[in-house]
């Protein structure tokens, strides 16, 4: 029996190529969840929003966050929904929205 391609996104491949472009943190989880783990790196190393951090939770698995002015969301969140982030959206489009 032949397997179905799994449809990609549009919207969602969009949000993937902006999280390229911004700063990313890879580090790992150790003995805190990962969100956990994530917030104590932010709080630590005072890291301005916008910012993708990769928490290695364990050796096959990692995760990942978009830590904006708002706050934390999880990064598949953020590539669905890209548009509701101001600080995602591109210079140019920010001086003509105003």
């Amino acid at each position: 029996m032949a397997r179905r391609r799994k449809r990609k996104s549009r919207r969602r491949q969009e949000g993937r190529k902006i999280l390229e472009m911004i700063p990313q943190f890879s580090i790992d989880s150790g003995s805190d969840k990962p969100v956990t783990a994530a917030r104590k790196f932010i709080h630590n190393s005072g890291i301005a929003p916008p910012a993708l951090l990769l928490v290695r939770r364990n050796e096959h698995t990692t995760d990942r966050y978009f830590w904006a002015e708002k706050g934390l969301f999880g990064a598949q969140y953020v590539e669905e929904n890209h548009f509701l982030f101001p600080s995602l959206r591109p210079p140019e489009e920010l001086a003509m929205a105003r």
